[in-house]
């Protein structure tokens, strides 16, 4: 006699509800720079919710994390900066995620160094990151997380790529607390909540150039 054994169904796959992308370069030569801040606050969100940044999905060095309660996929693109959104649009895409769901997080030359903002959406303010996402996401309509990094006396491009002396490294590192802090406010409270607290009205008059 033969006995059918029914094969468990599977359980449904839970989609992440938003993808949290750092903005950098990939590689050692430029971990710690000014425009690697994005992928300093991704690691820390690792950190915090024991995420593991292993894998590799469309070109982008992802791991999965739950903040209270909600399932986030956090993303370092594997692209250099100026074609990150080559990364990120697939992986939106692949995740069912509209553009307001992406949240990048970026370095500003136009913010002072260690100042933090943050916007639920906005033009790409010369940050070619920025256009290379709303070129894959056909929107301007994410939210994004900005760290100012300050203008140094050399050419922009040279500054950028520089790294932190200690004096900013103290100040750098509150600032990328203080990003990872906002993302989680996103996930736990929404978007508009957290704008709220993050953006006081007034604090951001003359810093707004980058917009």
């Amino acid at each position: 006699m033969r006995f059918g054994f029914r094969r468990r169904p599977k359980e449904p796959v839970s989609l992440p509800e938003w993808l949290i992308v750092g903005l950098g370069n990939p590689g050692p030569e430029y971990r710690g720079t000014r425009h690697n801040v994005g992928f300093a606050v991704i690691e820390e969100l690792a950190r915090r919710h024991h995420a593991r940044l292993g894998s590799s999905r469309h070109r982008s060095r992802v791991g999965s994390a739950s903040i209270a309660g909600s399932q986030v996929l956090l993303a370092m693109p594997l692209t250099y900066m100026n074609l990150c959104g080559q990364s990120v649009g697939p992986l939106a895409h692949s995740l069912d995620l509209a553009p307001e769901r992406v949240l990048a997080i970026s370095d500003e030359l136009d913010l002072p160094l260690g100042k933090v903002r943050l916007r639920p959406k906005g033009g790409a303010g010369g940050h070619n990151g920025h256009k290379s996402l709303i070129a894959a996401l056909h929107s301007q309509n994410y939210p994004r997380i900005r760290i100012g990094i300050g203008r140094g006396e050399s050419e922009a491009v040279d500054h950028v790529l520089s790294t932190f002396d200690r004096d900013e490294r103290t100040v750098i590192e509150a600032a990328i607390a203080q990003a990872a802090d906002l993302c989680e406010g996103i996930v736990t409270n929404g978007l508009e909540t957290t704008l709220s607290v993050a953006n006081p009205p007034g604090e951001t008059k003359g810093e707004d150039q980058a917009e």
